[in-house]
């Protein structure tokens, strides 16, 4: 099972200030949109989305199909596919994805620790 291109997605209390911080470690902001309280950065295979005033803690996030650069793979997992796995290995899931649905979905789930996973399907 293939989750997708990995990134963390941190909440930050001050978007500007966490985006110089992370410029100066080599990170290059590659998408999102100040005005809208995020940005994502990337550095060589890294991938990070600051996020100001829309998460309560930081979030691993998985994105099935989505290519570093943003494109699209031409095969990948699809969400519902991921979800059908995680319930039959046990796993209870926060927010479900509409198994009768195509196209954009996600998943939400927490490990052992409370730390929430995304696995966000955006094509």
């Amino acid at each position: 099972m293939d989750l997708g291109l990995f990134s963390i997605s941190l909440t930050v209390g001050d978007l500007a200030v966490s985006k110089e911080f992370y410029e100066k470690l080599g990170f290059e902001v590659t998408g999102g949109d100040m005005e809208q309280g995020y940005l994502i950065l990337t550095n060589g295979r890294s991938v990070i989305g600051l996020f100001q005033g829309m998460f309560d803690k930081n979030i691993l996030t998985f994105n099935p199909g989505l290519t570093l650069d943003g494109g699209q793979l031409e095969e990948y997992t699809d969400v519902r596919e991921i979800q059908r796995a995680l319930r039959e290995r046990g796993i209870e899931l926060i927010q479900s994805a509409d198994e009768d649905d195509e196209g954009p979905a996600h998943i939400t789930l927490e490990d052992p620790d409370g730390n929430p996973i995304l696995i966000d399907q955006f094509f």
